[in-house]
């Protein structure tokens, strides 16, 4: 078996985390959420996302947000904009990269944002355009990679379809999500190589939600293949609102927990990362969604 020397983890937690719980967060908290993650060594961690408060509250101060941090030297801090107006917000903020979001479903594409998949890609040029010309990065985002929950199976070619789409728009990345976490790690496995055929390994990420608690298998299946970025939110942060009951992402602790046993290297100090999540799980008022930061509260003295 081959895998990677080395993982970059892009920290989802502040944004496709936060967005997903009850609550909304205070931007102080949020803030302090985010300088923790960089304190423990993550390097890109998502800040947040300029759509609209009336859809999703959960982001409303996402300019406060960056204003307020003590940004550290190294460390990205990207944005979700899904539009022309936000991609003005994101450059009167000094974003310096951005990220765009697609679907893999036809149903699901129509049921979230009214338009085919083709029209959502059409609405995304003009985006990315206008954000590469500004010198930001472009990363994308394809959702329902393994499954819809309006449509059941994806097929992998539709993936792969979206994916290079993004690609040849100018994202530098594209992240494949399991939105509602139903994959199994050779149905993934598959997927990755599939898509491999269109856009090369070395610009895609992974993106998996622990609805049935697979997403770390899900992530080992996948590392053979050469895919070395992985997506993961502090304490599982997130859910899905699609999947009634689903767990949120892969906890960023369990991953790190794993890669380090296999002698991956990350760049991450397990014990910030953990105080990092007790500390939001705390403000959020119930327990971490990682497995790792459960056992080691019970391991403290």
């Amino acid at each position: 078996m081959s895998f990677p020397e080395r993982v970059r983890i892009v920290e989802v937690g502040p944004r496709d985390g936060l967005q997903n719980e009850p609550i909304q967060v205070p931007v102080a908290t949020r803030v302090a959420l985010i300088e923790a993650l960089a304190a423990a060594g993550l390097t890109r961690i998502e800040a947040g996302s300029f759509v609209s408060p009336k859809w999703v509250p959960q982001m409303a101060g996402t300019e406060e947000v960056l204003a307020s941090l003590r940004r550290v030297p190294g460390v990205d801090y990207p944005v979700l904009v899904p539009n022309l107006q936000g991609l003005d917000r994101a450059l009167a903020a000094g974003v310096t990269e951005i990220a765009v979001f697609g679907a893999a479903s036809e149903a699901f594409s129509r049921r979230n944002i009214n338009c085919s998949i083709a029209e959502s890609l059409d609405r995304f040029a003009p985006v990315v355009e206008r954000a590469l010309a500004a010198g930001m990065r472009v990363r994308g985002y394809v959702s329902c990679v393994l499954g819809c929950p309006y449509e059941g199976t994806v097929a992998p070619a539709a993936v792969a379809g979206v994916a290079a789409r993004l690609a040849a728009m100018g994202c530098y990345e594209i992240s494949l999500g399991d939105t509602i976490g139903v994959g199994t790690p050779l149905q993934a496995r598959h997927l990755v190589e599939r898509v491999a055929q269109d856009v090369p390994v070395a610009r895609l990420a992974l993106h998996f939600h622990d609805t049935y608690g697979q997403a770390l298998a899900n992530t080992l299946a996948c590392l053979e293949t050469g895919v070395a970025v992985i997506d993961a939110a502090v304490a599982g942060l997130g859910g899905c609102p699609y999947a009634k009951g689903a767990a949120g992402n892969l906890a960023t602790e369990d991953l790190v927990y794993m890669l380090h046993g296999m002698g991956i290297a990350t760049g991450v100090d397990l014990d910030r990362l953990c105080a990092a999540g007790d500390m939001i799980a705390a403000t959020l008022g119930r327990p971490s969604g990682s497995r790792v930061a459960k056992a080691r509260q019970g391991l403290r003295p």
